[in-house]
C-alpha cells in the first residue's frame, strides 16, 4: 500500500485501485470465519509444545558443555563463555516476545488476557496497536532485536549451510506486496490488520524459530570443544633421558611420558626447514664439527576437522671430540718462568662448563686452551678440574705436576742465510764465513729443540783466541754484544782459523741466571 508522499504522484486511476483493496481486504477481514480463527489457535498450541520440548532440548545440551567445563576448565572455559552468552541473547529475546504476546493479549481481551487463552480471535486492533503504535515502535524494536540476535548466532555458527538457512529462518526483509510502491516493512506486513490469534500466533512461530537457531549455534560450540583434538588409536610409554651419559656425583634426569599416536595417520615432521623422510619420527644428524648445536623445527597433524595443527619444536646436542687420556707419570712436569700449554677437558661436557684452578702459581684461559705458569721451583703445582652438572659445581678430577728450572739454553750467533733468512750458527763442526762473523752484533742464547722454545737474555761473555805461538788471547765482550777489541781480532783471523767463546752467563724468564756451555767458532 502506498504512503506519504508516494500518494500525491499516483495517477487518479491508481488511488481508486487502491482504495479498492483496501475495502476489499476490510471486508475480508470482517469475514473470517471461525474454522480459520481456530486453526490459527491449534497451530499456536503446537508451536507452544514444540518450543517447550526444544527449551529442553537445549537445557541438555547447556548442561552436557557445564560437565565437559567441570572436567577440564582449561579446555572448555572459552567454549562455555560463548555458551553462556548464548543463553543470555535467547533468554533477553525470548522474554521480549513473550512480552509482547502478553500485551496483544491485553488488548484484545482486558488486563486479564492469556495469549494461551485468546478470547477475541479476531480482534484486528490488538497487534496494530500493540505493535504498530509509532510511540512504542515495539514492531521496530523487535525487528532489530531479531536482526541483532541473528548476527551473533550466525558468527557462532561454522557450517555455511545451516548458518545460511538460520539467517533465512530469522530473516527480517522488506517485502513488496502487488499493486503497491514502496516497500513493506517485516513489522508492517506481520501485524498491520492481523487477528489477534494470528500474530499471537506468528510470534510463537518466531520463539520456535529462535530455539532452532539456538540449538544449531550451542551443537556446533559442542563440537568446537573436541573438534581441535587429535585423534590417536596407540599409547606408548616414553623415557627421555636428559643425558645419558652421568658422571660420578651428578644424577641421572629423565621424563617419563605417555605418548599418544595415531598408526593410520603419521604426522609430517620438518627439521630445519627440511621435511623428515621417515614416519617413525627418528632424526639422525651426522656429527662433523665439535661443539654445541642447535636445531628446531614443528609438527603438523591433522584435527579432527581436518584442518592441519603446526607444533613447534626446538633442542640441542653436543658433539665431542673422541679422545683418551694418556697421563706419562714421570714426566708430569712444569717450567717455571714460562707459559706452559694445558689441555684440559672433560667427556660429556662442552668446554664452556669447565672449569680450573691451580696452585704454585697462575692457570688462565684462552678459549678452549689453558696456560699454566708456575711459580717457585721445587713446589708440585696441582691442576683441579670442576664441571657445571645440574646447576652446581662437581670436582671431576685433578693433577699433581712438578715445578722444574728451566734447562740450559746453547749459546749462538744470529746471522742470515743466503735467501736473508735469520739462522743460529752454534759453532764448529758447522764452519762460518768472515763476512757473517763481521756482521753479527751479539751473542744469543735460546732452547730450540721443538718441545720448549725459549729465549735467554746474554748477560756477559768472553772470546779466547790464540796468535802464531799458541798464546791464549781473551777478549770480555760489552754486555751480550761483541766488544771492540773482540771485533779487532776477528779482523786478523785468518781462514781456517777458529776462536772459543766461553765464560757466557745467561739470564732466562724464570730470572734465574747460569753458566752454559762455550762454544767453538770456525772460519771457512
Amino acid at each position: 500500500m502506498a504512503a506519504g508522499n508516494n500518494v500525491t504522484r499516483m495517477s487518479p486511476r491508481q488511488r481508486m485501485i487502491n482504495l479498492m483493496y483496501i475495502v476489499l481486504t476490510a471486508m475480508l477481514a470482517l469475514n473470517v470465519s471461525s474454522d480459520v480463527l481456530n486453526g490459527f489457535n491449534q497451530v499456536h498450541d503446537g508451536l507452544h509444545r514444540t518450543n517447550q520440548n526444544m527449551a529442553a532440548k537445549n537445557d541438555i545440551q547447556y548442561h552436557y558443555l557445564k560437565d565437559l567445563y567441570a572436567k577440564n576448565p582449561a579446555k572448555v572455559g572459552p567454549w562455555l563463555e560463548l555458551g553462556d552468552r548464548l543463553a543470555k541473547e535467547s533468554s533477553t529475546l525470548l522474554n521480549t516476545i513473550d512480552s509482547l504476546k502478553l500485551a496483544i493479549a491485553r488488548q484484545a481481551d482486558g488486563k486479564n488476557g492469556n495469549p494461551d487463552h485468546l478470547i477475541n480471535l479476531d480482534d484486528l486492533e490488538a497487534a496494530s496497536v500493540t505493535m504498530l503504535n509509532p510511540s512504542t515502535n515495539n514492531g521496530k524494536k523487535l525487528r532489530e532485536n531479531i536482526e541483532a540476535y541473528r548476527t551473533v548466532v550466525s558468527e557462532m555458527i561454522t557450517d555455511s549451510v545451516k548458518r545460511a538457512t538460520v539467517a533465512d529462518m530469522l530473516s527480517t526483509d522488506m517485502t513488496t506486496r502487488k499493486g503497491e510502491i514502496g516497500g513493506t516493512t517485516w513489522e508492517e506486513k506481520a501485524f498491520d490488520n492481523m487477528p489477534a490469534v494470528a500474530a499471537i500466533t506468528l510470534l510463537s512461530k518466531l520463539q520456535n524459530d529462535i530455539r532452532q537457531a539456538e540449538s544449531e549455534a550451542l551443537a556446533t560450540i559442542i563440537t568446537n570443544v573436541d573438534i581441535g583434538d587429535v585423534r590417536v588409536n596407540e599409547l606408548n610409554p616414553y623415557v627421555i633421558p636428559v643425558s645419558n651419559m652421568v658422571m660420578r656425583g651428578g644424577k641421572y634426569t629423565a621424563n617419563i611420558v605417555l605418548a599418544a599416536i595415531d598408526t593410520t595417520q603419521r604426522p609430517t615432521i620438518f627439521v630445519n626447514g627440511t621435511r623428515l623422510e621417515n614416519d617413525l619420527g627418528l632424526l639422525e644428524i651426522p656429527a662433523t664439527s665439535v661443539g654445541s648445536h642447535d636445531y628446531s623445527g614443528f609438527i603438523e597433524v591433522a584435527r579432527g576437522d581436518g584442518s592441519m595443527e603446526r607444533r613447534p619444536f626446538s633442542s640441542s646436542y653436543t658433539v665431542m671430540e673422541p679422545m683418551a687420556t694418556i697421563s706419562p707419570t714421570l714426566m708430569n712436569v712444569l717450567y717455571a718462568g714460562i707459559d706452559n700449554p694445558i689441555s684440559i677437558s672433560v667427556p660429556g661436557f662442552a668446554m664452556n662448563a669447565i672449569q680450573a684452578t691451580m696452585t704454585n702459581g697462575t692457570l688462565t684461559r684462552n678459549g678452549d686452551s689453558w696456560t699454566a705458569r708456575p711459580a717457585q721451583v721445587g713446589t708440585e703445582a696441582v691442576i683441579s678440574v670442576t664441571a657445571t652438572m645440574d646447576g652446581r659445581q662437581q670436582t671431576v678430577g685433578s693433577m699433581t705436576f712438578r715445578v722444574r728450572k728451566l734447562p740450559d739454553p746453547s749459546p749462538y750467533i744470529p746471522i742470515k742465510d743466503a735467501q736473508g733468512n735469520p739462522v743460529h750458527y752454534r759453532g764448529s763442526p758447522k764452519k762460518i764465513s768472515k763476512a757473517d762473523l763481521m756482521a753479527a752484533e751479539s751473542l744469543g742464547a735460546a732452547i730450540d729443540d721443538d718441545l720448549l722454545n725459549v729465549t735467554y737474555s746474554v748477560v756477559s761473555f768472553s772470546t779466547v783466541f790464540f796468535d802464531s805461538m799458541g798464546n791464549a788471547i781473551p777478549e770480555v765482550s760489552d754486555g751480550d754484544r761483541f766488544s771492540a777489541r773482540q771485533k779487532e781480532q776477528f779482523k786478523r783471523l785468518k781462514p781456517g782459523k777458529s776462536f772459543f767463546i766461553s765464560n757466557v752467563k745467561a739470564k732466562g724468564p724464570d730470572g734465574i741466571t747460569r753458566d752454559i756451555s762455550p762454544m767453538e767458532v770456525s772460519l771457512n
